[in-house]
């Protein structure tokens, strides 16, 4: 009778996964890992809570199919987690236990079942933004006399400037922004995708003001905290809040809107549409994979909608009722 070696245990097949394929083989971003490791951390968090079993114990046999759906129930009703995240968790599980089917083939009836759990459907709301006038309050509500006033000022100016992602605005560096007539700002995207986008002349004077009072070095971060790091992505959020909160002394009905540095991306996406821009170059301006994900910003522009209404006639009244012309088919439409 043969054991099982070492090489082909859960951890030893965990470990390969992360330091072999991910990283040596695929060269993943440092982000997509985290992600990876957060969704383990997790998974085994729960096998121990709720299951008894170590780390250590763990074995692929564990990451069966009704484990897999039950921690998955887990994170959405008692972590509270949404949809989204908790496809984003289950697609993780699938990439490891396919590569785990490559280094242990008996695992591969358990491969398929997990295969077999369906990513959850989840409800799309509208797309939020601002208005003009909005963006403008929240632009100048930081104060000018402080440290922090002046980054968040710059920070908020690139972020409607760009429509960047939170993640690229707080990986920026000094050396990322390119002065000069044509001024413009290099962005780190999703997957390693890097884009140039070009600013505004009050943006690129900012920005120039900026980074003379910063007198750093090209590699240091271009909104640094007061420790002199980069940003987070919760500190970003943060400090928009509170710039709203400001803004919203001059203009109330910022109150009751909630704005994360994600509305400010939907923002610039929806103003440069309304200004005409093609959707397709808005696509290249959002670091967008396809103008498919582009096209649901129409969807939030009412007055566009409206406009195209207005250039039909209007149809003529009177209406027809369906009739169903035997039982099955009311039994049908009756479902």
């Amino acid at each position: 009778m043969t054991t099982r070696t070492a090489r082909h245990t859960f951890g030893s097949i965990l470990q390969d996964f992360f330091c072999n394929y991910l990283i040596h083989q695929r060269n993943v971003s440092p982000q997509t890992v985290a992600a990876y490791r957060d969704t383990f951390r997790l998974l085994l968090g729960f096998l121990q809570q709720c299951r008894r079993k170590k780390a250590v114990q763990v074995q692929l046999a564990d990451l069966d199919a009704p484990s897999i759906v039950e921690f998955l129930d887990y994170l959405e009703h008692t972590r509270h987690n949404s949809i989204r995240s908790r496809n984003a968790r289950l697609a993780g599980i699938r990439c490891f236990l396919t590569y785990a089917s490559t280094q242990d083939l008996t695992c591969l009836p358990i491969v398929q079942r997990v295969l077999a759990i369906p990513l959850k459907r989840f409800d799309r709301p509208l797309r939020g933004f601002l208005t003009y006038q909005e963006v403008q309050h929240i632009l100048v509500a930081p104060p000018s006399n402080t440290f922090s006033g002046r980054r968040d000022r710059v920070l908020l100016a690139i972020m409607y400037n760009t429509g960047a992602r939170v993640s690229e605005l707080a990986g920026l560096r000094v050396s990322d922004f390119v002065a000069g007539p044509s001024a413009s700002v290099r962005l780190h995207g999703k997957g390693r995708k890097e884009r140039c986008v070009p600013l505004w002349k009050s943006t690129a004077r900012e920005l120039q003001r900026w980074t003379k009072h910063l007198g750093v070095a090209s590699e240091a971060p271009l909104l640094p905290n007061l420790k002199g790091t980069f940003m987070t992505r919760s500190g970003i959020a943060k400090r928009l809040n509170m710039a709203v909160r400001q803004a919203s002394r001059g203009l109330p009905g910022l109150q009751n809107k909630r704005i994360s540095p994600h509305t400010f991306r939907h923002t610039t996406a929806m103003h440069l549409l309304q200004a005409g821009v093609d959707i397709n170059v808005i696509a290249l301006w959002l670091g967008h994979e396809s103008p498919s994900t582009t096209h649901l910003y129409v969807e939030a522009d009412l007055a566009m909608k409206q406009r195209a209404l207005a250039k039909l006639p209007a149809a003529a009244g009177g209406s027809l009722r369906y009739q169903p012309s035997d039982k099955l088919l009311q039994f049908l439409e009756g479902l």
